[in-house]
């Protein structure tokens, strides 16, 4: 359908939605995606606009808003300097299907209605009206202090943690660090006399590794939430690495232990530790002083030491890696004299059988006896 932006659009009576455009530094191509986007919607006839860009002065940005209808910006004079700002009121007053907002953790001028865009952006949204908008990974607040012991740079603008859980769809634009460094040598995010100084402070090799992986991570864990919010009871969505070990009074556990939490480090997965005791019988106190040091050796490796009291050890495994959402079990070789597993049923087995459907990866550690 053609839709005349003079036209009376009745907006539907919901709050707008929101998608957010992520990236690991400036210069991925955030808001050239975003700027892609709207032009297909505009081709489809929805009513769009650009609520406020920043081109930086790159010319492939600036290229790829030609066409889009753009929102003048409101002028806010600050120390007897004119100032420029998005304009939420005239946005809201020309109601668009879609606006496009560049920048959201950016900080107003002093004496603007709202101290925050993304609070303009709130109230977009609030009107019913679907925003586009675009942030980096070191603007979001939780992430605040990692960021400044990768980069050594203390990011004074800063989001909410909930806007991303908030967005009704979270994208990263990702490109590999090397591509981010051509893009800045070949002068298309900064300009030349910034090059140079960019490449040896924020846009160190190193750093872009840090933040691109936190960026895709951040992500991860929102879709896996929302998974796992959405999927039925008794199913999951897990796309982290989560290892549980499951130790027992044996001595071998500190070895099974010091195997798991390498395998943990490997996949850079959370660690779990789960002992099952036997609610009809009580540890020696050996037994107990070793349940200890395996609680002790967990916490070093950053792991959650969980103590549960079960006779069926099996199934508590299973409710366990359920809850916890584990993909890798690792248990050690089976202890028991043969005759007990024939006459009893082999323990892997019974374990098997209970995560087969679950997508769990089972690890059996030969130990020394």
């Amino acid at each position: 359908m053609d839709v005349n932006p003079d036209s009376s659009y009745i907006r539907p009576a919901r709050r707008g939605k929101h998608k957010i455009f992520i990236g690991m530094a400036p210069g991925v191509g955030k808001t050239y995606k975003m700027l892609e986007e709207a032009h297909q919607f505009k081709q489809d006839g929805i009513d769009v606009v650009i609520g406020f860009l920043e081109t930086h002065g790159r010319k492939e940005t600036a290229q790829k808003a030609l066409g889009l209808e753009v929102i003048p910006k409101k002028i806010i004079i600050h120390k007897s300097i004119n100032l420029e700002e998005m304009d939420s009121e005239a946005i809201l007053a020309r109601s668009p299907q879609l606006v496009l907002v560049d920048e959201l953790a950016h900080t107003n001028v002093p004496g603007s209605i709202r101290e925050k865009r993304y609070q303009d952006v709130e109230l977009i949204l609030a009107a019913g009206i679907d925003v586009y908008s675009t942030v980096n990974i070191q603007h979001l607040e939780s992430l605040n202090d990692v960021v400044a012991r990768i980069t050594g740079v203390v990011v004074r603008e800063r989001i909410p943690d909930r806007l991303l859980d908030e967005a009704d769809e979270v994208v990263v634009i990702d490109v590999t660090p090397e591509t981010l460094e051509e893009r800045l040598r070949e002068g298309k995010i900064y300009a030349a006399d910034k090059i140079e100084q960019s490449l040896q402070n924020f846009f160190q090799r190193r750093n872009l590794i840090a933040l691109r992986e936190l960026a895709l991570r951040e992500v991860a864990d929102t879709v896996e939430e929302e998974g796992n919010t959405s999927t039925a009871i008794g199913q999951s969505c897990n796309i982290h690495e989560r290892v549980l070990i499951c130790i027992s009074t044996y001595p071998n556990s500190i070895q099974l232990l010091r195997r798991g939490a390498r395998l943990a480090s490997y996949m850079n997965a959370p660690l779990y530790t789960v002992f099952i005791a036997d609610p009809e019988r009580f540890l020696t106190k050996q037994e107990s002083l070793h349940i200890d040091t395996c609680e002790k050796l967990c916490r070093e490796f950053d792991g959650e030491f969980l103590h549960v009291k079960s006779s069926n050890v099996a199934q508590t495994i299973a409710q366990v890696a359920a809850t916890h959402h584990i993909t890798q079990i690792v248990i050690g070789e089976s202890q028991q004299p043969r005759w007990k597993r024939f006459i009893k049923g082999s323990f892997t087995q019974r374990l098997m059988d209970l995560i087969r459907d679950k997508k769990i990866d089972l690890h059996i550690i030969a130990t020394e006896k």
